[in-house]
């Protein structure tokens, strides 16, 4: 699971629940990404709401959740207006990125460049800005929280020794 490289940038064209952000703004969290879509049936029913779990239970100082729309269908359905709508609908308060678009690309940038295979896509980013798990589809509570766990913990073990990178 480990990594030495940083994840790579998001391309986001718009913030929903927040102030631009990029990665370099979350250094010092753990960082729990899912790329989703709003008509995905795996997004609406698992994976957001885990995310809405994970954002309830974990300390936003240390984990920061992520939602990133990431659009690569049915783009007419799932617009700006449309994703507005259903973050509110849904209560879902944490920031939520759109994944910028290219004309002509049917895929947008942020997918690209982390060659996802679709939605939903969770991504684990540690304290330092590496990518340190990429997942097609959604794990269970108990194994992103073990997962988070692990994190967390080396987070807090650098922090201990005083260790940066």
């Amino acid at each position: 699971m480990t990594n030495t490289h940083l994840a790579p940038p998001w391309q986001v064209s718009r913030w929903f629940n927040s102030a631009p952000l990029t990665l370099a703004d979350l250094r010092g969290q753990v960082v729990v990404a899912h790329a989703f879509q709003m008509l995905c049936p795996g997004c609406a029913m698992q994976a957001l709401p885990q995310m809405q779990r994970v954002r309830q239970l974990f300390p936003e100082q240390r984990v920061a959740v992520i939602g990133l729309h990431t659009v690569f269908e049915h783009h007419q359905a799932q617009g700006p207006l449309a994703l507005e709508a259903f973050l509110h609908e849904y209560r879902y308060n944490f920031p939520v990125g759109v994944d910028q678009h290219v004309d002509g690309d049917p895929l947008p940038l942020t997918m690209r460049a982390y060659a996802m295979q679709g939605t939903p896509t969770l991504m684990l980013i540690d304290a330092k800005g590496r990518l340190r798990e990429q997942h097609f589809g959604v794990l269970d509570d108990i194994t992103l929280g073990a997962m988070l766990g692990g994190l967390l913990r080396e987070m807090d073990e650098a922090e201990l020794h005083g260790v940066t990178d």
